[in-house]
Parts: C-alpha cells; sequence; structure tokens
C-alpha cells in the first residue's frame, strides 16, 4: 500500500459525530471529486476506506445516498454516483448552491466558522482531490480540483490557518501543493493524521543523519586524500635532498623528522609528532616539513 494510501486510511478510521463536521467534510469531497455538477455527481477513489466512509458520510452531512455504488469485492478503482436531479438539488442545497442557477462553485465559508468544521473540509478535499509522496523518496503533497475558484479559496482558508501553500496549475486543473516536510507534517495534523504526520517526521531525521553521516564520509575520505598527497610530496622532497648529499649536512632535528617520514609514509602529521623522542607537537612537525620542502625547492 502506498503512503498516500496509508494517509486516507488513517484518515477514514474515526467516526464523523458531528453533523457540521459530516456536511463541511462532504463539502470539501464534493469540490474536489471527479464530477459535481447539475447533472451529476461523481467520485472515483481507488482507497476501500474511503469507499466505506463516502455513503455514511453523504447521509450524515447531506441526507442522501448514491444511486450507484461499486459492486461488492470488486478490484480497481471504485465510483460513486448520484444522477438523481431531485438528490443533486438537496446536495446544492445543502452546500449552499443553486443546482439551476449557479455558475461556477466555491467554498461556502459559511460552513466553516467552526475550527473542526474547517479541518474536516480539508480532510474531505484531501480524501477525494489529495495524494502525498512518499517521504522517503521526496516531499511532496497536493490538492487538486477542476475549480479554479474553489482552489484560490482553499488557498485563502490555509492561509488564515497558517498552512500556506503554493499554487500551480496542471491538465486543467488547480493544484495547491507543499513541498516541506515541516509545511507536510503540519497539514497532516490539522486533517487528523498525527501517525502519517510522524512518519515524515522520522523520514526526514533519518535522511538529514545519513546526509550528515555521507558528508562526514566524502570529507574524511578528502582529508585523508589531501594527507596521503602531502606525505607523498614530503617524500620526494626527503629523496631529493638525499640525491644531492645536503640531508646529512642538516641539523638533527630535521634528519630525525626525515628519517621518521621514511619510516611512516602514510601516518598523519599528529601521529607523527607522537613518534618523535621524546614527542612534538603537530605544529613543531608541519614547521620542519616546510623546512625541508623549502630546502628541497631551492
Amino acid at each position: 500500500m502506498s503512503f498516500s494510501a496509508n494517509v486516507k486510511s488513517e484518515l477514514c478510521r474515526p467516526e464523523v459525530e458531528k453533523g457540521c463536521c459530516a456536511l463541511a467534510e462532504a463539502m470539501g469531497a464534493l469540490l474536489y471529486a471527479n464530477t459535481f455538477s447539475a447533472d451529476a455527481i461523481r467520485i472515483v477513489t481507488e482507497s476501500r476506506d474511503l469507499g466505506l466512509r463516502l455513503p455514511r458520510l453523504f447521509r450524515k452531512g447531506l441526507g442522501v445516498s448514491f444511486d450507484l455504488l461499486p459492486e461488492e469485492g470488486g478490484s480497481g478503482k471504485l465510483t460513486y454516483t448520484i444522477t438523481d436531479r431531485e438528490k443533486i438539488r438537496q446536495v446544492f442545497s445543502a452546500c449552499g448552491f443553486s443546482a439551476e442557477t449557479s455558475v461556477s462553485l466555491h467554498v461556502n465559508f459559511a460552513l466553516l466558522e467552526k475550527d473542526c468544521c474547517r479541518r474536516a473540509f480539508l480532510r474531505g478535499a484531501f480524501l477525494a482531490g489529495g495524494s502525498v509522496t512518499d517521504p522517503e523518496k521526496r516531499y511532496h503533497l497536493e490538492l487538486s480540483t477542476t475549480h479554479w475558484k474553489v482552489s484560490r479559496e482553499t488557498g485563502t482558508l490555509l492561509l488564515e490557518m497558517e498552512l500556506p501553500a503554493k499554487e500551480t496549475e496542471r491538465k486543467g486543473s488547480s493544484v495547491l501543493y507543499y513541498k516541506q516536510s515541516e509545511a507536510i507534517e503540519d497539514f497532516l495534523t490539522v486533517i487528523g493524521a498525527p501517525v502519517s504526520a510522524m512518519a515524515v517526521m522520522e523520514a526526514k531525521i533519518e535522511k538529514d543523519w545519513r546526509n550528515e553521516a555521507n558528508r562526514k564520509t566524502n570529507c574524511d575520505s578528502a582529508n585523508v586524500d589531501k594527507a596521503v598527497a602531502a606525505a607523498q610530496e614530503q617524500l620526494a622532497a626527503i629523496r631529493k635532498l638525499e640525491e644531492r648529499a645536503v640531508l646529512e649536512t642538516l641539523p638533527e632535528k630535521l634528519r630525525q623528522t626525515a628519517a621518521l617520514r621514511r619510516e611512516y609514509p602514510e601516518t598523519t602529521l599528529s601521529e607523527l609528532a607522537e613518534l618523535h623522542e621524546p614527542p612534538i607537537s603537530k605544529s613543531a612537525v608541519n614547521h620542519r616539513m616546510r623546512k625541508l620542502l623549502a630546502l628541497a625547492a631551492e
């Protein structure tokens, strides 16, 4: 089951107890449904949980039943349809519209005065026209509707609820979307999916941990490469001083460091400093190496 399906399953578990919330959720589902017109109402979903919820939601919130239900035991997409003109007029009227005169649909804010009803409306919108990507892959949640005015007004509602979304258009539909994990977490929590919101948070933490681990590994690898290159340069300088018979004329301290570098070509400067008798500081080893390199370059 996809992450989006899991979210919808979580949203469908609690029963809608308040009539006002049932109406708000039903309105959200209708405005983000496949078809909501004076001729027909049609909601298509792959979610079996939403399929069980819709008939109860419409009876409680709108007082109507569907004319056509999917066949029991059927597979694939589920289609719920109302074509009876009287039922459609009743649905339009309950949402504050007129099946005969409403030219374009909109969000009826008069039905969303309570916070619980606002959350229910967004839940219905997501159940019918929303999707969310698996946070293990990327962060993307969207609400898509063919009603441009509905999308703009939903955007205003989200802004008022401190959940500002970005807007775009795709294939004749208006889309509100989020691409930040924190925004997706907040939205899912508000509409009633805290478990899914926690899953997004956990995925974000795990991604951040992996990225940090990779960054440290890359940094360590780069440091090792740099140390190896520096050691090779130091060995080449020591060989050059030997070939010119200069090395044996140098002070004891420089000769000691050069001998240790030849004996331990892969050690770091810190480790090389500990090998001296008596041990010296890393900065002292670094100073001596710079001196050897300068002499070899002369």
